[in-house]
Formats: C-alpha cells, structure tokens, sequence
C-alpha cells in the first residue's frame, strides 16, 4: 500500500516554484501497543465522548472551541479554520539559507520526506534541489501543518529533499536553568587519558541497523510468557559507580574493551531462572469478548 501524503502545496524558491508532496520518514506502527481493559470482564474499554447533560455524543458532531472565560467559548469548525489562510499553508517558501552548525540539535524534530510531485513541477524542483547542494547550506522555510505554523529545516538528501520541523524558540529550555547546578569538578588527567583510550577502542561507524528498541522485544517476550502461564523474570538493578574505586574502574574497563574487540560476539545465552520468578501455576484462562 503505498504512503499517503501528509501534507501537499508548493515549493518555492525566489520566483522559482513547482508542486511538491511531503511524506513522514518515520513510522512506529511495529511498536507494541495496549488497550485499556476491564480486568472484572476482560472487555476492552470504548472512550465515549459524553456531554454531562445530555449524555454520548457522536465525535463527529462535536467542534473545537477556545476558552475566553470561566465556561464560555468561541466555537470553530473545520470551515472557520480553512478561512485561516497564509501562505505557507499551501507553499513552503524558502526564506534564507544557514550553515547546518548554526542550528541548535535541540530544535530539531520530526523529519519529512519531500518529493515532486509527477509532472512538469519535476524539472523546478531539480533546479531547487541542485541549487541547494551546490550551496551546500540548510534552507530555512515555513509550512502549516497539523494547525500550526512551523519552521523547516531542508537538506538535500540523495534525489530528493528531507524537510526537518524545528521546535519554536519558546518551546526550547534554557540549558542553563538545568546545568548551572553541576558542580565543579576538576576531572584526574590521567583518568580523563584512560576514558579517552575507551572510546578509541569503540569508535565505529554509524550503523543505524542495528538499533533496536530491546525494551519493545522484552515487552514481546512478556507477553508470550503470559500467554503460556509462565511467570517473569525480574531484571537486576544497576549499581552505581564507586568513586573510590574510579581508577580502578576504568583501567578494567580498558582491558575488558581491549579484549571485548578480538572477539566475535558471544551467542545469546539461555535465559537462567531466577529466585524473583513469579508463581508458575498457570494463570486462569478467560473468555475474551470482542469490544462492540
């Protein structure tokens, strides 16, 4: 099944513009998920939208409405937000062009894959696009998506465009608010000497596929316990590091990283029972009823 756009307008750059379709570049839909049930009946729990006088209601016939005062709102339906029109609800125009290390990792956020859309727009966005790369900066634009106003970030990226949402300034944290408490410390130079040699010997090239989200597949396994009535094992607690023992510390860590790089990576070791097992007595099985 092919992608659905999120988002579709123009792409403009000074007089230059062709029509483009934004698409997200991630997706979380394999991540488990919950529902809320009722443990007494084992029924999945429906959230009704219910007005306190006269009972549910029905989600489509309800509309947004902003606060003014205690109780009293202005009203807005879809047809009042469609005559909220700028022009970056329909156009990303490109504004100005920044180095990438001018922008604050922090302000970074969902990216966005642009394409052209199939037609003449196609030969405009290469002019775009190879523009860009030749001037090998980030171009800073605005789009309205999801009802809000928000800065984008565009690199060029292989035949394409990625378009980065960037978080508003306000919305950003003061660093300083949290790492003004740090104390002082003046680290050991030779302990600092010994960290360093660690993270040489762990220098890798980046390798996104090999990320995995282990609390996701723990979550998988759970559940296949329960299934089977089996009980689950508790996982330790980390310790903390003993500053008194530091040194000792980090020269064991040399020589473990050191030995850890010769050899192949261990198989997965069975997993050893624990005292924390829960009850292994089958757990009573009950009927599941299908939510209405």
């Amino acid at each position: 099944m092919a992608a659905r756009p999120t988002w579709q307008g123009h792409l403009k750059l000074s007089l230059v513009s062709c029509p483009v379709a934004m698409y997200t570049a991630t997706a979380s839909s394999s991540h488990v998920s919950f529902h809320l049930i009722n443990p007494e009946t084992n029924n999945r729990i429906r959230m009704v939208p219910t007005d306190p006088d006269t009972g549910p209601v029905e989600r489509s016939d309800l509309v947004k409405g902003y606060e003014v005062s205690k109780d009293e709102y202005v009203l807005f339906d879809d047809a009042d937000f469609e005559q909220v029109r700028l022009e970056s609800t329909k156009t990303i125009s490109i504004d100005q062009f920044v180095d990438e290390k001018e922008i604050d990792r922090l302000y970074w956020d969902d990216p966005f894959f642009v394409v052209p859309e199939k037609g003449a727009g196609a030969e405009a966005f290469a002019v775009i696009r190879d523009a860009m790369k030749k001037a090998g900066k980030i171009a800073i634009g605005c789009l309205v998506l999801r009802g809000r106003e928000r800065q984008l970030a565009l690199e060029v990226h292989g035949k394409g465009l990625v378009a980065y949402s960037l978080r508003p300034h306000d919305e950003v944290r003061d660093a300083d608010e949290f790492f003004d408490g740090i104390p002082t410390v003046k680290a050991d130079k030779d302990m600092v000497e010994i960290a360093a040699r660690i993270i040489a010997q762990k220098d890798a090239d980046f390798d996104p596929s090999g990320f995995k989200d282990r609390y996701d597949d723990a979550l998988r396994e759970m559940i296949k316990a329960k299934q089977k009535g089996q009980g689950v094992v508790a996982a330790p607690e980390p310790e903390d590091t003993n500053v008194i023992d530091l040194m000792e510390a980090l020269r064991a860590s040399l020589k473990g990283s050191a030995g850890g790089a010769k050899k192949a990576p261990a198989k997965k070791a069975a997993a050893k029972k624990s005292a924390t097992t829960a009850s292994k007595t089958p757990a009573k099985k009950t009927t599941r009823k299908t939510a209405a």
